[in-house]
């Protein structure tokens, strides 16, 4: 109970994950501080109310990849129908040609629409540092602090070029030496561990086909000493697969358990080609993998063996992954296609619209390896999205959560984080999005000639 504080009710919604808030939650100094059941009433002493009866009340959404600045490169001509390694080759050099000004107007574009479609916690994987863009990550935080946004932000990097048997071109890597020191000075500057955090940093080293085994071994050592999580891409493809085998002679897992990354400390994009064995080495040490199935229909990947790796004990969250390979950062969406997707794998009674919510919200929030997100309970952040059903699309639609997902929504009309709306009437207080727009159009257009 909060007597000394300002307490906003948010009534009765429309519909909730569980019943336990069906009447609602209190929210006072940006948490969670009572769940209502249908009929109760606040024991708070209540400043202010917010009618919830035609929302739908969920945890925010947590988007556990993405690659912001390919929102720069949505269906690029000369990238269309192909598969992940000639897709990258095609791109690669376009990316080398990034400048701060494309990083943060990228940002604030991926964010601000992720923000709008229900998305409250983003984790965004850059690994490209040309010469002037070394303060990437900076411009990053920037653009997140401006719209209030909760980020986990991961250094990402490539050691490995062209010419010592990776796929990246060089001007596109670093040195080892370089990508550890500036990993250590953004966890020093930046990261912050307690609970209701805004800014975290974790290590992410692109890919088995973009950096050494040094350098994989050497961030798993940082990222023990610094106390912080580890990323990367991991057996999205048949072809990384065959590169792991013929470069580093292991598979995709073994290679993860080589350099040190088999732990709870790691969560990995894709995790797509597992055998059974690995499945359940997987599961045992507690590694989070992120789906992401929009990316893998865009580039015929394959599909994500979901409920066999939460089965064997890997937290599942979801992302939206780049731009370049969705083409869009729309959240409410993934969940969606996440339902939709694996349930071509497993059957539609066993991937019910709950599993999908599930996926982006608790399960996101593992993989993140964070316990005060994700769900709606007291003592979490107040983190939240509500959602309408005025649209055309909801007309005469019966389940109202499950309306969300088979009929399609794709904005949220209100989106709180941390106790503040950012979300207003599905618009963003103080952002001129059409100026924004027209920004990164002009960015778009100067990167592709």
């Amino acid at each position: 109970m909060i007597n000394n504080q300002s307490c906003l009710w948010i009534q009765t919604p429309l519909a909730s994950l569980e019943e336990k808030y069906a009447g609602g939650i209190v929210v006072a100094n940006g948490k969670i501080v009572e769940v209502l059941a249908r009929g109760e009433n606040p024991q708070s002493k209540i400043t202010a109310t917010f009618d919830a009866s035609e929302h739908v009340l969920l945890p925010g959404l947590i988007n556990t990849h993405h690659h912001f600045y390919q929102t720069l490169t949505r269906a690029f001509p000369q990238a269309l129908n192909k598969e992940l390694f000639p897709w990258l080759k095609t791109l690669y050099p376009v990316w080398a040609k990034l400048s701060p000004e494309m990083i943060a107007v990228s940002s604030k574009i991926a964010l601000a629409e992720l923000l709008l479609s229900g998305c409250t916690t983003a984790s965004d994987h850059h690994y490209l540092f040309p010469a002037g863009l070394e303060n990437a990550i900076d411009l990053q935080i920037e653009q997140a602090n401006a719209l209030g946004m909760r980020i986990h932000l991961t250094r990402g990097s490539m050691s490995l070029g062209e010419d010592q048997g990776g796929l990246p071109p060089r001007t596109t890597i670093q040195t080892d030496a370089q990508i550890l020191d500036d990993s250590t000075r953004l966890i020093d500057t930046y990261h912050d561990a307690n609970d209701g955090a805004m800014v975290r940093i974790a290590l992410a080293p692109c890919s088995p086909f973009s950096v050494s085994e040094a350098l994989m071994t050497a961030t798993a050592v940082l990222a023990t000493e610094k106390n912080v999580r580890l990323h990367t891409h991991l057996a999205e493809t048949d072809d990384e697969t065959d590169f792991c085998i013929s470069m580093f002679g292991v598979r995709p897992v073994d290679y993860l358990e080589r350099v040190g990354w088999l732990n709870d400390r790691t969560w990995l994009a894709h995790g797509i080609h597992f055998n059974d064995e690995e499945i359940a080495r997987l599961g045992k040490a507690g590694v989070g993998i992120c789906h992401c199935p929009s990316s893998n229909m865009v580039l015929a990947s394959g599909q994500c063996p979901t409920l066999d790796l939460e089965a064997a004990g890997c937290p599942i969250g979801l992302g939206v992954d780049g731009s370049a390979s969705n083409d869009g950062s729309n959240m409410i969406q993934e969940v969606r296609q996440a339902m939709l997707l694996q349930r071509l794998r497993y059957g539609a009674s066993k991937v019910t619209h709950f599993h999908a919510f599930n996926w982006a919200t608790k399960g996101s929030a593992g993989c993140l390896g964070r316990d005060d997100i994700g769900e709606i309970a007291v003592g979490k952040q107040a983190d939240i999205a509500l959602f309408k059903l005025d649209e055309l699309r909801f007309a005469g639609a019966g389940d109202p959560l499950a309306a969300l997902l088979l009929c399609g929504a794709t904005k949220a009309d209100r989106v709180m984080i941390q106790g503040q709306w950012r979300v207003v009437n599905g618009e963003i207080s103080n952002l001129d999005l059409n100026a924004l727009m027209q920004q990164q159009i002009n960015l778009a257009k100067q990167l592709a000639s």
